[in-house]
């Protein structure tokens, strides 16, 4: 019997398979999705499909890869020996603490929920949606990126608006990245060899969204990411913290909502302060030709990373190990020296020559020395692993 794992993005769909020994046994994905040029790879020990698609929804998108992954002669026989679909949703709200199974009435909380994270719910939506049609006799299992955050307490949580108003609102920090939080800590905790609940961690989980997570004993006490995924680090296209009476002063200059919800979220960021790019390699190739506005985006991304992990620190009273995952935590040694550089004072012994030899996209590394107080890591994150396991805790036995 195989789990299939679903993740939609804004225009992309990732469809991974895994059987009972949690071995991936086909990765697939859509990218461009309702745009020219939408294209398809499945890649499995069968070999790698390509095939570029009709301009259609993420729904048609689900159904073109499944159509790949399962049947005669596909890496998963037929629907019968698919056991359960497990589908990441980033908004939970504050109505889940835990994966679910889904029903009607969740599908309208998602849906209910869409306003908080616009570009993330409708589409996870449209992924359930797509999914049932094709699997109906199975479970389909809703994992939520806010559920591990549900620990945090009432002052991390808390924004100092009126109390009554946000309420009444549900205005709090949810946080995102939960699933990868929850999944790199614990494998931290195994590479240690010490039990999660003696363990101080801070997880760093950046990518082009990217946020920290302060982990005690196994249980989220604070996190970056707030009402919204666009508070916090500042990210690839996101502004992350900024004052929100600039937000102000934009509208009284004749700024839409709108437009600010595109300025903050897709104009802003590495991209709008290099004015280049949101993608680090290019960046990192124009700070070593000597760009100030490479550099500066740059070293601001490095730097809150650090003054998160020393805020972090103080609120959990001590740390034991610091997280380094996502695609930019996995894959950039500059990124991780900058961000280790000058926390001696935390305990911390950084290995240039670890930190460079690591394959952070193919195995975790203890980056620090040996006796360093602190420990160092890049671990790669699995979310995808992480919701299959969701998924099977739900089937019965």
């Amino acid at each position: 019997m195989s789990i299939i794992t679903v993740n939609c993005g804004s225009s992309s769909l990732k469809m991974d398979a895994f059987d009972v020994n949690e071995r991936r046994i086909a990765r697939g994905s859509v990218e461009k999705i309702g745009e020219e040029g939408t294209h398809l790879v499945l890649k499995s020990d069968l070999g790698v499909v390509e095939k570029t698609l009709p301009i259609g929804d993420h729904s048609d998108a689900f159904a073109a890869v499944a159509e790949e992954l399962v049947g005669e002669g596909r890496p998963i026989s037929s629907a019968a020996d698919v056991a359960a679909v497990g589908h990441r949703v980033v908004h939970g709200g504050s109505s889940f603490s835990a994966s679910a199974i889904i029903t009607d009435e969740i599908k309208n909380k998602i849906k209910e929920l869409s306003g908080l994270a616009p570009l993330h719910n409708p589409v996870n939506l449209a992924g359930i949606i797509g999914a049932q049609k094709l699997f109906p006799n199975v479970p389909h299992v809703a994992v939520f990126d806010t559920a591990f955050h549900h620990t945090l307490p009432q002052a991390a949580y808390t924004y100092g608006l009126p109390y009554e108003h946000a309420q009444k609102e549900d205005i709090r920090r949810y946080g995102f990245h939960g699933t990868s939080h929850k999944f790199v800590a614990n494998e931290a905790s195994a590479i240690l060899g010490k039990p999660i609940e003696d363990l101080k961690i801070i997880s760093c989980h950046l990518g082009n969204g990217a946020s920290l997570c302060a982990i005690d004993g196994g249980r989220s006490v604070d996190t970056s990411m707030g009402l919204t995924p666009s508070e916090g680090l500042l990210m690839g296209t996101r502004s992350g913290d900024v004052d929100p009476g600039i937000l102000i002063h934009l509208m009284r200059k004749g700024m839409s909502v709108d437009e600010l919800d595109t300025l903050i979220n897709k104009k802003s960021g590495l991209l709008g302060l290099s004015g280049m790019s949101n993608d680090l390699r290019v960046i990192e190739k124009a700070m070593s030709e000597g760009n100030g506005r490479a550099q500066l985006a740059f070293d601001v991304f490095c730097r809150q990373v650090r003054k998160y992990i020393g805020a972090y620190t103080a609120v959990m009273g001590g740390l034991d190990a610091i997280i380094f995952t996502g695609g930019i935590g996995q894959g950039y040694p500059l990124v991780r020296s900058a961000v280790c550089k000058d926390l001696e004072y935390l305990g911390i012994k950084f290995d240039e020559k670890r930190n460079i030899d690591a394959r952070g996209f193919v195995e975790a590394s203890v980056l620090s020395s040996g006796d360093s107080a602190v420990k160092v890591l890049v671990i790669p994150t699995n979310e995808e692993l992480a919701i299959a396991r969701e998924a099977e805790s739900f089937l019965v036995d």
